[in-house]
């Protein structure tokens, strides 16, 4: 029987009485012939379990090593020992898997994240991606949670799909066609009619789309679920295939829009504070000691739970497209000509830009909205009254201190012929949008969404700078291992 064990963070927190307990865990450190470090997911912290001296024999005692699997049979006592009030002592330990400690690549010390990226099969038994991992999952409970309590509908949009959402021509080929020897159409063209689906499709960019479908039935629906950019892109903030999420709320305009998703992450944050305080505490101890290695001019003013805090705290300041161009422009930054990138009107701003308002001119999440109408998607609702040259659309981004953007979306067009209007100036068919276009003929209604990529929320949280650090086994250029 294995489901009778105790977990490590619920017997940490127990009184010890002599009670017992079976614990199952890996080996961290043996030391001293007598005392084993075990830790079993549950808590970065371990378990010290306590073998009396000449109780077990020496051939046992030779397999605790490193990484070790161990099923453990004792008495909760209170510790002797600094660090724990309780520990084990062991009437009974059984090897459940041999580990060889020579050739076991996590030895007892500090690697750079770059060096378990190449292990990222094992990585999760460090403390800092335990740390991580344990809260991704809360955010990922914390999402549904959210949704649920507002009475929205989870929606599961389609991952193959025939459609380019973002128009970006980015996307991934799903195809069962031989690559050696395709059909071609006369023109020499691949003849998709033989594929399996019958046309050309694509793992989706985004469930946005089949969203808005939700959305004109229920009111209000939201997806959760991996999405696909084939961009050639090798940044820190870039992934190739990574996780949305996406709601769609019928009769919402753009300021419903931003008030929903201004809730929305203060409620993950607050959720996060709330449930995995010990982690959030081991990695803002984390942070401290790498912000040592900097100058002082470039240590963050805001601890990690700090920053989270004023997350919490404070309402997100809201500008205009034409607003943060304005402070760029104005800024001592463009003056003295720090950015990398230009700045003018009709700009798609940079991280920098962006991390700049954020960062150093407002220190707080900034709410951009109304952005030139030839920066962004064809479904975004063209703003009224622009002057020529300077055309609009109700877009919006939320950029977040150290990140840059975290959620990007928009009221839609609901208006048929604008929609059409602009889709034939994007060179998009009509006839493939069909179905998404008979929302518009058959009783539409004024309808926003928006997108958060959930890795930057996790990186947002945890306060990781690398957003392959953030999902279990990352997808990048030249990189599918695992």
């Amino acid at each position: 029987m294995f489901n009778n064990r105790t977990k490590i963070k619920a017997l940490l927190q127990m009184q010890p009485e002599g009670q017992s307990v079976t614990v199952m865990g890996w080996v961290r450190t043996f030391r001293n012939n007598q005392f084993v470090a075990l830790n079993d997911g549950s808590t970065n912290a371990n378990l010290q379990v306590v073998l009396e001296l000449g109780k077990f024999d020496d051939a046992l005692l030779r397999r605790i090593t490193t990484s070790a699997s161990l099923k453990v049979t004792g008495t909760v006592v209170a510790s002797l020992g600094k660090g724990q009030a309780v520990e084990v002592k062991a009437e009974h330990v059984e090897i459940l898997g041999d580990s060889d400690s020579e050739k076991y690549p996590l030895q007892p010390k500090k690697h750079s994240l770059e060096f378990l990226r190449e292990i990222a099969h094992l990585r999760f038994r460090t403390n800092t991606f335990g740390s991580v991992f344990r809260i991704r999952h809360s955010l990922a409970f914390a999402v549904h949670k959210f949704y649920n309590e507002k009475g929205f509908v989870y929606l599961h949009t389609p991952i193959i799909t025939a459609s380019d959402a973002e128009g970006a021509g980015e996307m991934f080929r799903v195809s069962t066609l031989p690559f050696d020897n395709p059909p071609r159409k006369e023109d020499g063209t691949i003849d998709f009619a033989e594929d399996f689906f019958g046309r050309a499709t694509n793992l989706t960019v985004s469930g946005q789309l089949e969203g808005e479908l939700g959305a004109t039935a229920f009111g209000e629906i939201y997806t959760f679920g991996p999405t696909f950019r084939a961009e050639n892109s090798n940044t820190a903030r870039h992934l190739a295939e990574f996780w949305m999420i996406e709601p769609e709320m019928a009769f919402c305009d753009l300021e419903d829009n931003a008030n929903l998703a201004e809730e929305f992450i203060q409620y993950l944050i607050r959720h996060v504070m709330e449930h995995n305080a010990e982690d959030l505490e081991f990695l803002r101890q984390r942070l401290l000691d790498e912000e040592k290695s900097k100058p002082q001019a470039e240590r963050s003013e805001m601890d990690l739970i700090q920053k989270l805090q004023f997350v919490v705290d404070n309402k997100f300041e809201r500008i205009t497209y034409t607003e943060a161009i304005d402070i760029l422009l104005q800024s001592p930054h463009y003056k003295k000509k720090k950015f990398q990138y230009d700045v003018a009107w009709g700009i798609d701003m940079q991280s920098e830009h962006e991390r700049y308002l954020v960062e150093k001119h407002f220190k707080k999440p900034v709410i951009v909205t109304n952005y030139p109408a030839a920066i962004k998607a064809f479904y975004m609702r063209q703003d009224d009254g622009c002057a020529p040259g300077r055309e609009t659309v109700a877009a919006m981004d939320i950029l977040a201190p150290g990140i840059g953007e975290i959620v990007g979306g928009s009221q839609r067009e609901e208006r048929l012929d604008k929609l059409e209007q602009r889709m034939t100036a994007m060179n998009i068919p009509h006839e493939e949008l069909w179905w998404y276009l008979d929302t518009r003929r058959f009783g539409t209604v004024p309808h926003a969404g928006f997108g958060l990529g959930f890795e930057r929320m996790v990186q947002f949280v945890t306060g990781m700078g690398n957003i392959r650090d953030v999902i279990a086994f990352p997808r990048t250029p030249k990189s599918a291992e695992f």
